[in-house]
């Protein structure tokens, strides 16, 4: 009997030291997994955040690339048609082409500050005459006059630069 009883005991002490050891790792294990899920939904959470926060303040970005312009009034006389090429508001200022215009002809645009406001006048195959003027913010700046068969005259003139210290400069001019 003495060999069952130190099985029985052996099993038992066994057990016991293996339940031990089993329990507190099932516990220890069990905490770990809640702490990972919870770690990685910060994460996520913070991502998000970032991600929100990125996409709401790019929207002001645009404003900020706001382009400053001059008013330019570019006036054709004649009779007849001619073909016009102007430079109109755009962030390049590229220019903007009429072709087979009636004359006379008058427009008002916005220049980007730092371009040169430029209007061409190109007369047809029949020729004639015509003149183009030019003001800047209401102020005459130049006037030229095309004649003959595909006459071409130019008028341009000078917008300052969009610094900000032209800004305060334009004021001092203006008092």
């Amino acid at each position: 009997m003495p060999s069952t009883s130190k099985p029985d005991d052996a099993e038992t002490a066994e057990g016991a030291e293996d339940n031990s050891p089993e329990t507190s790792r099932e516990k220890s294990s069990k905490g770990a997994d809640h702490r990972g899920i919870v770690v990685g939904g910060a994460l996520l959470a913070a991502c998000a955040g970032l991600v929100v926060y990125g996409v709401l303040n790019t929207a002001e970005k645009p404003k900020q690339h706001h382009v400053p312009t001059a008013s330019v009034t570019y006036e054709i006389e004649g009779e007849g048609t001619a073909d016009i090429t102007y430079q109109a508001r755009s962030e390049s200022g590229e220019a903007v082409v009429a072709h087979g215009v009636t004359l006379p002809w008058k427009k008002t645009v916005s220049v980007p500050l730092g371009k040169a406001p430029v209007v061409t006048i190109t007369l047809g195959e029949k020729g004639g005459r015509a003149s183009c003027q030019l003001a800047i913010r209401g102020k005459h700046v130049q006037t030229a006059t095309a004649f003959g068969k595909f006459g071409r005259a130019t008028c341009q003139g000078e917008l300052p630069s969009p610094e900000p210290s032209d800004a305060g400069a334009t004021g001092q001019e203006d008092s």
